[in-house]
């Protein structure tokens, strides 16, 4: 009998289906299946693929609100948020592609200076990368490896998705859409499982693996890739810094902090985690901060449009939160709000958690929650905030916060993060136009933007000779005509210099 696993919805603790596990022979037939179904779906250039993009975005809009419903249901996050953080960014990201894909992927002319003289020219050719293995987590189990399938289709490769095992049954219904819209058999696939299933795909020599989760999976992926030299993109979390300077709009700051904190019951790897708050504003921020988060409507997702923040996903993620607030506690921090689970709740939820009076010396400072706290900590001067900012393992993002916008800007490129934003956090992941990813432990590479849809193929230079020299200079014998040509090339260097001088 098969492998199985049960999908629960977290916010009742009810099943909701149960899906076969992936055996590792079936894993090898799917990625067969895919190389022969890549090799058609890059013949038929982008032209030829961009109407099943446009079919896919039409389906998509006349059924937002079954797959927002369908995500809020196994992933526990607001129907709410569900449309605004998962579903919209991922049509947004059809839209974009589809129109901006075909010019970044043609021919780039290389401009040649000396040799063009001696009828040589060279481009930039983009070739698909081939089968690309997709590893998603289940914080957004929907818009995380739907942008990556999109970038990865329209550059003309073949996916196969491997959904976190507690959000499998999303990971299904991004193959119903793609067949809905009618993309070609293999070409996109789903395997199941845990990580034993993860592992086998790393060892299954595919063109590329794009990895979103923890830091420890993530270095094994790395390791295991290595073995076949097998490329890969991972984007491995953070502890983001929010910075609110003493001119900030206190009302504003302290609403993007409690969204940014809280949002997706702070399962997000973007979260505001750490907030830094000059010491001159810092009861009015924190009085503010308290307010707003008491006003936060928590409960079942599907049972009330209106909820602000739904559950936890499991147990396991609900004591990481626990074990931070009793770590931080013990070492002087003060709770203000929350600090424990709701009574009249079933399933997986935590109250939002204000907490100050911290430092670095607790992991709520300096280990990735991925849960609903948001501790606040004073700086005195600037140089004292940059330094506290700075001083983690992950860089993924930061935001700062100010009124004077050059200030902030001048502050923001001292940080150390893949994205900072000035007045607002998070939100730049929906806006295909800019790109993600960071540095540190929280990983390299990029998805979205022109940056990300390059991480999907492989460029290759194409050099050419017009013919116009018969015998090259250059080849044997070496002799006269050669120090003649080296003489000509070191004038021309120098005539090149002095004229870009």
């Amino acid at each position: 009998m098969a492998e199985q696993i049960v999908s629960i919805n977290p916010s009742t603790l009810n099943p909701i289906e149960s899906i076969n596990v992936t055996t590792r022979e079936e894993l090898l037939e799917v990625v067969k299946k895919a190389r022969q179904a890549q090799a058609a779906w890059e013949v038929l250039g982008f032209d030829g693929r961009k109407p099943f993009f446009d079919r896919l975005s039409a389906y998509m809009l006349d059924h937002y609100e079954d797959i927002a419903k369908f995500i809020s249901r196994e992933n526990g996050k607001p129907y709410l948020e569900a449309i605004l953080a998962e579903v919209y960014p991922s049509i947004d990201v059809v839209n974009y592609y589809s129109k901006r894909a075909k010019k970044l992927l043609s021919d780039k002319k290389i401009p040649i200076r000396i040799f063009k003289f001696m009828g040589k020219k060279s481009y930039i050719m983009y070739k698909p990368a081939g089968v690309v293995g997709i590893i998603s987590p289940w914080n957004y189990p929907f818009a995380i490896p739907f942008s990556e399938i999109i970038m990865a289709l329209v550059a003309g490769n073949a996916v196969i998705l491997k959904p976190s095992e507690l959000t499998p049954l999303i990971g299904k219904k991004i193959k119903e859409l793609l067949d809905a819209a009618g993309f070609p058999e293999g070409l996109f696939s789903v395997v199941y499982g845990d990580g034993r299933i993860g592992a086998e795909m790393v060892k299954a020599q595919l063109s590329k693996i794009i990895f979103t989760g923890s830091v420890a999976t993530g270095k094994k992926i790395m390791a295991a890739a290595a073995e076949n030299l097998t490329p890969v993109v991972l984007e491995l979390g953070g502890k983001d810094p929010m910075i609110v300077l003493k001119d900030a709009d206190l009302d504003m700051s302290a609403r993007g902090a409690v969204w940014a904190g809280f949002m997706n019951s702070g399962q997000t790897c973007a979260s505001v985690e750490r907030v830094y708050v000059d010491e001159s504003i810092r009861d009015a921020f924190v009085e503010r901060v308290v307010d707003y988060t008491g006003r936060i409507r928590q409960g079942d997702t599907l049972e009330n449009e209106s909820t602000d923040m739904g559950s936890m996903i499991d147990q396991r993620q609900l004591s990481i939160v626990e074990n931070h607030v009793k770590d931080a506690s013990s070492k002087g921090a003060k709770i203000l709000t929350g600090g424990n689970r709701p009574q009249d709740l079933k399933g997986y939820f935590y109250k939002p958690t204000v907490l100050v009076d911290v430092d670095h010396t607790m992991q709520v400072m300096t280990d990735e929650t991925f849960g609903p706290l948001l501790p606040i900590m004073t700086f005195k001067t600037e140089e004292e905030a940059v330094r506290l900012a700075n001083d983690s393992r992950y860089a993924l993002t930061a935001s700062v916060w100010s009124k004077d916008i050059t200030r902030a800007e001048s502050l923001a490129r001292r940080l150390i993060a893949g994205t900072v934003t000035v007045n607002d956090h998070i939100m730049t992941y929906g806006i295909p136009e800019t790109p993600w990813g960071g540095s540190k432990e929280s990983g390299f590479g990029r998805t979205h933007a022109d940056m990300g849809l390059l991480e999907f193929v492989e460029p290759v230079h194409i050099h050419i000779d017009r013919a116009w020299l018969k015998n090259k200079p250059w080849w044997y014998p070496y002799d006269k005509k050669t120090v003649l040509f080296l003489k000509v090339m070191f004038w021309m260097t120098r005539k090149m210099k002095f004229l870009m001088s």
